[in-house]
């Protein structure tokens, strides 16, 4: 008699871990244009007067 052996192997959320992942870039994206894109793109720069003095020996 010859035993046989059945190996199940079960993969879940391939299609619902790939939209996660889309998600997860777009949010990470309309944070950073929130944060950085807007002043840049409007081309509201800021001045920065900085007086440094620099001695050397």
């Amino acid at each position: 008699m010859a035993d046989d052996k059945t190996t199940v192997v079960e993969t879940g959320g391939g299609a619902g871990t790939v939209i996660a992942v889309v998600a997860g870039i777009i949010a990470i994206l309309v944070v950073a244009y929130f944060l950085f894109g807007q002043s840049l793109l409007n081309g509201d720069t800021k001045k920065i007067d900085a007086d440094i003095k620099v001695e050397s020996k």
